[in-house]
């Protein structure tokens, strides 16, 4: 199966992340330690990987994934993304993860831009090298990779899909979902590791479809209601 052989042949090259996991994982703890949340963003597909790390069994109950209702349809649109992000409630203990394949759009560059300005760690996750060979469509000129304290390198190639059919005009098979799906688990991991270790509790939701689950989770929303509000029940 050729779409399983090059997620195979991905994961060498994620693995080359490790030391950019830890210390993505490393500002993820520092925030939750200091009562910040964990404020994730992918424009289109990507907020399946911003998903994957908010309100999921396993994943840590201080983390949201905000959505942009147009699902990336201004996203080449300069001051839509400042606009978008000046809505969201963040603070300095917060972390922010924005996801971009391209990282190239004024969207998430406006975005990032923002988070910056106000002293805010941001983790990207991004095809660095696709990134790096692009013009940016911001006037900026700037892409996400140059704005990002921490960079997970997703190993995409240029136009993501990565399959080649004999006879067809395009390759299929896009691989950036799944590698940020693997960078940004492996990033909590560390960061659950450091709050241990840390002698902190981490507040991890466990899955509500076992015995128990349901319940546990509603005693650690309670616990956590008065430091993080309605700050990760709302979308912005």
């Amino acid at each position: 199966m050729k779409y399983f052989q090059v997620i195979k042949d991905l994961i060498p090259l994620l693995e080359r992340e490790e030391e950019h996991m830890k210390q993505a994982g490393h500002l993820m703890a520092q925030s939750i330690m200091n009562g910040g949340i964990i404020q994730a963003f992918g424009s289109g597909h990507s907020y399946a990987a911003a998903i994957e790390i908010a309100g999921r069994a396993g994943g840590l109950l201080p983390a949201k994934a905000v959505m942009e209702e147009t699902f990336g349809r201004y996203e080449t649109i300069e001051g839509v993304g400042t606009k978008f992000i000046e809505s969201w409630d963040l603070r300095e203990n917060d972390c922010v993860v924005l996801i971009s394949n391209s990282g190239r759009n004024p969207f998430v560059i406006e975005m990032a831009s923002f988070v910056k300005s106000k002293n805010v760690p941001l983790i990207a996750v991004t095809a660095l090298e696709v990134s790096k060979n692009s013009t940016s469509r911001h006037s900026s000129g700037k892409r996400l990779f140059e704005l990002a304290d921490v960079v997970l390198d997703n190993h995409s190639i240029p136009g993501d899909a990565a399959v080649e059919i004999e006879g067809l005009y395009t390759k299929v098979g896009g691989t950036s979902s799944i590698a940020a799906d693997l960078l940004l688990n492996q990033t909590v991991v560390f960061a659950i590791e450091e709050m241990l270790a840390n002698n902190f509790e981490p507040p991890v939701l466990m899955s509500a479809n076992i015995d128990g689950g349901p319940e546990f989770n509603d005693k650690l929303k309670e616990k956590y209601r008065d430091l993080y509000g309605y700050r990760i029940w709302i979308n912005k």
